[in-house]
């Protein structure tokens, strides 16, 4: 089983890879949007210097590599759920649930292979020209990049069980296009993708910080910055693992009714 969704996985990412002219404006596009928001954390942080505890060579990163992370952790969507969604609309979704392969599993492949396709097509290219452009913050040690990408993956599985309970609620709902906005707008806001989240003020700033959005962005990217080491480093993974543990499990208990429910109708 492990060699078929290994082969899944694989055919995510040659999907997303045949859409070269796609990947070169997408990459585009992120690059473009980079320099709009470096400049105007420039003229923020100018003012305010080490705003949320960031320098300005910290802030500027941060951008970057929100920039970098933002389809790979699908934080405005774009990944499998609009056609989970309409598999579930048309009834086909009752060919899935028969199958020998578990469901969740098989869009989680999938969608890590488009994960990883996002990461290496439309992530580094704007990652580098930030580099070159600004004076960035990059690790230091050598050690930082594979923490960082530990960090990214396990985001990219919370990211994918959020969005797999969201596109499960077409079970119940007739359409579920308006619970998928809500919740893009809710990890654009929380991931840390449009401020860090140490700025934000009070109860706001606690509650945006150990919601799930944001093991998406602000995790990996004080992972990134060096600021999670030690067991502090421990602590974020576990933080991010255990959010993906009860969502993945939320999924899988949502799967299950809505089989029964599938089951149900069909006999």
């Amino acid at each position: 089983m492990v060699r078929l969704y290994a082969a899944v996985a694989a055919g995510g990412f040659r999907r997303y890879a045949t859409y070269r002219v796609a990947t070169v404006a997408g990459a585009f596009t992120n690059t473009v949007f980079g320099f709009i928001v470096a400049y105007t954390y420039i003229a923020l942080w100018d003012e305010r210097p080490h705003l949320g505890g960031y320098d300005q060579p910290e802030a500027l990163t941060y951008v970057w590599l929100g920039q970098a992370l933002l389809m790979a952790c699908a934080m405005l969507g774009g990944g499998f759920e609009d056609e989970l969604m309409e598999r579930i609309r048309t009834g086909d979704i009752a060919i899935d649930l028969y199958r020998p392969a578990d469901l969740q599993l098989w869009w989680l492949a999938g969608d890590l292979g488009r994960s990883a396709f996002h990461l290496l097509g439309r992530g580094i290219v704007p990652l580098l020209i930030g580099a070159l452009a600004f004076d960035l913050a990059l690790p230091p040690s050598p050690l930082l990049w594979p923490a960082f990408l530990v960090s990214v993956a396990l985001g990219v599985v919370v990211s994918f069980a959020v969005r797999y309970l969201v596109a499960l609620s077409a079970f119940w709902l007739m359409d579920g296009a308006g619970v998928l906005q809500i919740t893009w707008l809710a990890g654009m806001f929380f991931s840390g993708m449009l401020l860090p989240l140490t700025l934000f003020p009070g109860a706001l700033g606690e509650l945006a910080l150990v919601l799930p959005w944001s093991a998406l962005l602000q995790v990996p990217a004080d992972v990134f910055l060096g600021r999670r080491t030690g067991w502090a480093l421990v602590e974020a993974y576990a933080f991010q693992a255990g959010w993906a543990v009860a969502l993945l499990g939320a999924g899988r208990l949502l799967q299950s009714l809505a089989t029964r429910r599938v089951v149900v109708q069909g006999g």
